[in-house]
């Protein structure tokens, strides 16, 4: 298939291709007010400016709706409905199309694109939406079979109940952060010694600070109260997907997690990318994810043959020196449930989702070293070092190092479908006086 043509230039192997179009909040240094947009090769479209400029003008159905665009999140755009996302998303690649229908909109009015077209470098991303609610999915089998092994040997790897339902557990929602956020290296109760009895915990810096290489998902309307959603509606209620790296303290969670699961371990940070990209621009990388060997209970059964999303995804290290090395390179088609089932899943008690609701894939990995999603399997909890480009070595993340996940469906040479960057550097712990103060 031929990539789709702009009249704006588009970087070759820029994630912001035409087959794109995704949604964000920015703001600039002359106007310092959040609001949406969308990113286009190297520039992003200020929709406010755009609306208040006549740029939707020939999309009357929209006309009612065009007060979301004067929002400091999308929840208000979300809410309008996938139909509806898909209507925005087609009438604004018009627009940037070569040879499009409206040239007059903005390609050849240059009062309005001076106003609304602004380069990416000038802008400051936001988190997209305003987070209600969190809950972290478990999906990722390949990264639970790898982490049971270490712990609990192959025959024990997957607890029972996996191949049967979707595990999750809920996060927080306050401590969600686009990319770019730095964030502290947490406190937290650790064992020193696992073989001493019996085990008093000490009080200290985590040492064993980890990533987790996900998908995000965000929620577009809600679910009645006492209402679940059936896989075979579910994708109606998808807005868009992010990617997101849930950061974790492996040694708070080895001592916290039993009986009620990770808390302290993974609520001081979570990182996702400022660009939502539409449901919609992903649906033609749809392919088979993992098999499931066990019957599944009626609620969860979905076509298999297109229930995965195909996204090569990349994650790096980058020292405080400024080298970066490639951790693992991977595909999102390594999930065992699909969007729709983990929405199912979450309703099956009735369970009311609310616009702005996020979901995260749980950690993607394959089956090697090298396509891990996460640094505990790379070194085999710390027993074996990665090996950095710059001659270092890491056994969990250290303070100065940044974590930089990047994904992409597509072909390059203008036809990329990606996220831009998810980001973030860990600062060093607060200091012990703190405490004590």
């Amino acid at each position: 298939m031929s990539a789709l043509k702009s009249w704006v230039s588009i970087p070759p192997r820029s994630h912001f291709s035409l087959a794109n179009i995704p949604f964000g909040i920015i703001s600039t240094n002359s106007n310092s007010t959040p609001r949406p947009a969308v990113a286009i090769g190297d520039h992003a479209l200020d929709l406010l400016a755009f609306s208040n400029g006549g740029g939707f003008s020939k999309l009357p159905q929209l006309a009612s709706h065009l007060q979301v665009f004067n929002s400091s999140t999308l929840n208000k755009f979300a809410a309008l409905g996938r139909a509806t996302h898909r209507d925005v998303r087609q009438y604004l690649q018009s627009v940037f199309a070569a040879d499009g229908p409206h040239p007059e909109v903005l390609e050849k009015n240059d009062e309005l694109k001076g106003k609304a077209l602004v380069s990416l470098t000038d802008v400051q991303t936001h988190l997209p939406l305003s987070i209600g609610d969190y809950t972290d999915f478990f999906a990722g089998r390949n990264h639970a079979f790898n982490v049971g092994t270490l712990f609990r040997g192959p025959q024990n790897a997957l607890n029972p109940n996996y191949n049967h339902l979707p595990v999750a557990y809920h996060g927080r929602a306050s401590s969600v952060v686009a990319s770019g956020t730095p964030l502290h290296r947490p406190w937290g109760q650790v064992i020193l010694d696992p073989a001493a009895e019996p085990k008093v915990p000490t009080f200290r810096p985590i040492r064993r600070l980890d990533i987790e290489l996900e998908l995000g998902l965000f929620i577009s309307r809600p679910n009645e109260l006492g209402k679940p959603v059936k896989t075979r509606e579910a994708a109606d209620f998808i807005f868009g997907y992010v990617l997101m790296n849930d950061w974790s303290a492996r040694d708070v969670q080895t001592w916290e997690y039993v009986p009620l699961g990770p808390f302290n371990a993974k609520n001081f940070g979570t990182t996702i990318s400022p660009w939502v990209v539409l449901a919609d621009a992903l649906e033609p990388f749809r392919t088979k994810g993992l098999d499931n060997p066990v019957e599944l209970r009626s609620y969860l059964k979905q076509d298999q043959s297109d229930a995965a999303l195909d996204i090569n995804l990349e994650v790096s290290l980058k020292t405080p020196q400024g080298g970066a090395t490639t951790l693992s390179r991977t595909s999102s088609k390594n999930l065992l449930w699909s969007w729709e089932q983990m929405i199912a899943h979450h309703t099956v008690t009735g369970c009311n989702l609310r616009t702005g609701d996020l979901l995260g894939s749980g950690t993607i990995s394959g089956t090697e070293s090298g396509t891990y999603g996460s640094i505990l399997e790379q070194t085999q909890a710390g027993k074996h070092p990665v090996k950095l480009n710059s001659g270092e070595e890491r056994m969990f993340v250290q303070d100065g190092d940044t974590i930089i996940i990047t994904g992409a469906a597509g072909q390059v040479d203008g036809g990329l479908v990606g996220f831009g960057e998810c980001s973030g550097q860990i600062l060093p712990a607060l200091d012990e006086d703190f405490w004590s103060t």
